[in-house]
């Protein structure tokens, strides 16, 4: 199980939202207070005025930053690159899930270190 399966697990029908190429899901310096489960398409980060990018796939988790610092802003933009299902989780559900599944935060870590590590070898190759 990864921490896209547990989010699926305890999500209920509204807290899917569908997004068509190029829409914003979220902007740089808005206030953060959910996490994202890309459930299909492909999203891309950006940061430093684009300066710095990633491309989230679907089974990636995102933003989960605004879940864990308080009075979170969202440090860059995220927009959906292909039409994309994004799964929505509130800070309730999170704590939820951490609290009856502490799996789940080694998992969201996991999925968070992962994700820095490519970042890290992509950055060496440039």
């Amino acid at each position: 199980m990864n921490a896209l399966d547990t989010m699926r697990a305890l999500a209920s029908q509204g807290e899917v939202l569908s997004f068509a190429p190029g829409d914003l899901i979220f902007r740089s310096g808005e206030t953060g207070d959910c996490m994202f489960g890309v459930l299909e398409g492909t999203v891309e980060l950006n940061w430093n005025d684009g300066l710095g990018h990633e491309q989230i796939q679907a089974g990636d988790v995102f933003g989960a930053g605004a879940l864990v610092t308080p009075e979170h802003r969202r440090y860059g933009n995220a927009r959906a690159l292909t039409p994309c299902k994004v799964l929505v989780m509130n800070r309730e559900k999170f704590l939820f899930a951490v609290q009856e599944s502490p799996m789940f935060a080694i998992e969201l870590l996991g999925a968070i270190d992962q994700r820095l590590r490519k970042l890290k070898d992509c950055t060496r190759m440039v």
